[in-house]
C-alpha cells in the first residue's frame, strides 16, 4: 500500500505527517509505503497510491485522484491518524 503525507512545501509538516502515520500503522500492524511530498508533486504521486493525507486547505488541491483523500486536522494526534486511517481501510 502506498500512502503519500501532504503538505505545501514537502519539507515540514509533510514529514512530521509521514512519521506519525509510520508510528500508527506499526501499532495497527500494517505495512505500508508512506512518502512525503508537497502539493505539486503529490497530485502526480496521487495517481498510484491508495491514500492521501493532507490539511483541509490543501485537499481541494490534490484534485480528482483515484487515492482516498483523507484530511487530517492535528498531524500530531496519532488517535486522530489512527481513527480515519482504520476507518478509510475498513
Amino acid at each position: 500500500m502506498k500512502i503519500i503525507a501532504v503538505c505545501g512545501m514537502g519539507i515540514g509538516t509533510s514529514v512530521l505527517l509521514k512519521m506519525n502515520t509510520e508510528k500508527v500503522l506499526r501499532t495497527l500492524g500494517i505495512d505500508a509505503d508512506v512518502e512525503a511530498a508537497d502539493i505539486g508533486v503529490a497530485r502526480g504521486m496521487a495517481r498510484d497510491a491508495e491514500i492521501v493525507l493532507t490539511s483541509a486547505d490543501l485537499a481541494p488541491q490534490i484534485g480528482d485522484v483515484p487515492a482516498t483523500v483523507i484530511v487530517i486536522d492535528n498531524f500530531f494526534d496519532l488517535d486522530e491518524i489512527s481513527d480515519k486511517l482504520t476507518e478509510a481501510l475498513d
